[in-house]
């Protein structure tokens, strides 16, 4: 059986606490100007920020719950306190400053010690017993905790809100980034140079977009490498990318523009930083041609996504210049493929197979027959043998330097996509 806690304070007299709460009351106006000159002598660099009525909104918030926390003394403490709203304005402006509450908190558990102190004096007069003071100090302090929290959810507010502008400037930047036509050089005449549309500043940036990012404290770069992540889920948590890093969550495929990602350590910190997600990185590359490492980004995440590339990584994509150069256009290295590979549509799969492999490795080794075997772990005779039937099979065309670039091309091609070993 639960034994209820009894109140020292319902058992004070009813007219004692009208008397408490009557001269408490009237001590408030004046209570509240002490507490703020004590408050402004302990923080002088509290500002004192005024309402719509000019009166300063420090002073409104200690008059508030200064009354509000007598008269709940007189209306039933069992009832919920409802705490003013001035005090979620009051941490709003300091998640908006980009303070800590710690300076606020403090603030508070200060006037809260001085008002304890009066509401003391007052219970001696009108005689309130000891343990219902006692009591009524543990209902001020818990009084407290509801103010910082009201503080708290005004603050992340602000936090929140900033961070989501932060985020829509981001993506604005990066659009504006990706938009721009890449500086052309100018070959010829008496120097060099490069010429863009309304191109100034950085690396050819044109001034508004020098101006977006100097809002955001982005400093321009030299040099860029644009990021496509693919999603692992729809719940993924962001990457914990480095402050100075630009991040579009926004899209289908998640973007990241990485300031001078040659800097010492980077590429490592922005590998553990995007740890579970899959994805590739373009290559390095003046600000102002952003565009080019998204699209050869972008090229890599299809072939990513198509099984072509290993996932669960961000892949450097200057480490699988091969697959990008010759798995994207498909329908001209297929149509290469038909038309080079010919001589081998009557073999039959599986030999036209060991013959495609034999003939890549002849064209990447220019070897002899024991250190192609050897590349294929087979007999060297055995190579001998195919080498005769390629000869036979394509004649001369081996022997014509543009033919042997255009098999090695389709025949590389084949064995990115899995077909050949």
């Amino acid at each position: 059986m639960v034994t209820a806690v009894r109140s020292a304070w319902r058992d004070v007299p009813p007219y004692q606490v009208r008397q408490f709460a009557t001269l408490a009351l009237a001590e408030v106006p004046t209570l509240a100007q002490d507490i703020l000159r004590e408050i402004r002598h302990a923080y002088p660099q509290l500002p004192l920020v005024p309402d719509e009525f000019g009166e300063p909104r420090a002073l409104v918030g200690i008059r508030q719950s200064l009354e509000h926390f007598v008269t709940h003394l007189t209306t039933g403490p069992d009832r919920p306190h409802v705490h003013p709203r001035v005090f979620q304005e009051f941490g709003r402006g300091e998640g908006v400053q980009g303070r800590s509450l710690d300076a606020l908190q403090a603030i508070y558990r200060l006037g809260v010690r001085l008002a304890w102190r009066r509401l003391a004096e007052i219970g001696q007069q009108v005689a309130i017993p000891a343990p219902a003071m006692y009591e009524l100090a543990e209902s001020g302090f818990e009084y407290l905790d509801g103010l910082v929290a009201e503080s708290v959810r005004g603050y992340a507010e602000a936090a929140a809100r900033q961070a989501g502008e932060r985020l829509r400037q981001q993506r604005r930047l990066m659009e504006q980034l990706f938009g721009l036509a890449a500086p052309r050089t100018r070959r010829g005449g008496s120097g060099t140079g490069t010429t863009g549309p309304g191109s100034a500043g950085t690396g050819g940036v044109p001034a508004a977009l020098a101006e977006r990012a100097a809002r955001l404290g982005w400093p321009l770069p030299e040099r860029v490498a644009v990021a496509v992540l693919l999603r692992p889920d729809r719940a993924a948590v962001a990457p914990a990318v480095a402050p100075d890093v630009l991040l579009d969550m926004e899209c289908e495929r998640p973007r990241m523009v990485v300031p001078e990602p040659d800097a010492p350590g980077r590429r490592e910190l922005l590998g553990r930083a995007a740890a579970g997600w899959s994805g590739a990185l373009g290559p390095v590359v003046p600000l102002a041609a952003a565009a080019k490492s998204l699209r050869w980004a972008g090229a890599a995440a299809d072939l990513i996504e198509g099984g072509l590339l290993p996932a669960g990584e961000l892949l450097p994509c200057t480490e699988h210049t091969e697959a990008l150069v010759l798995l994207p256009p498909e329908e001209l290295i297929d149509d290469l493929t038909r038309r080079r590979l010919a001589p081998l549509d009557g073999c039959g799969p599986t030999h036209g197979r060991r013959l495609a492999e034999t003939l890549l490795a002849w064209l990447e080794t220019r070897g002899g027959a024991p250190e192609i075997a050897a590349r294929l772990g087979v007999h060297p005779q055995t190579v001998r043998y195919r080498l005769r039937q390629i000869r036979e099979l394509w004649g001369p065309e081996v022997d014509d330097p543009d033919r042997r670039f255009e098999l090695e091309l389709v025949l590389r091609a084949r064995r990115l996509r899995g077909e050949l070993n």
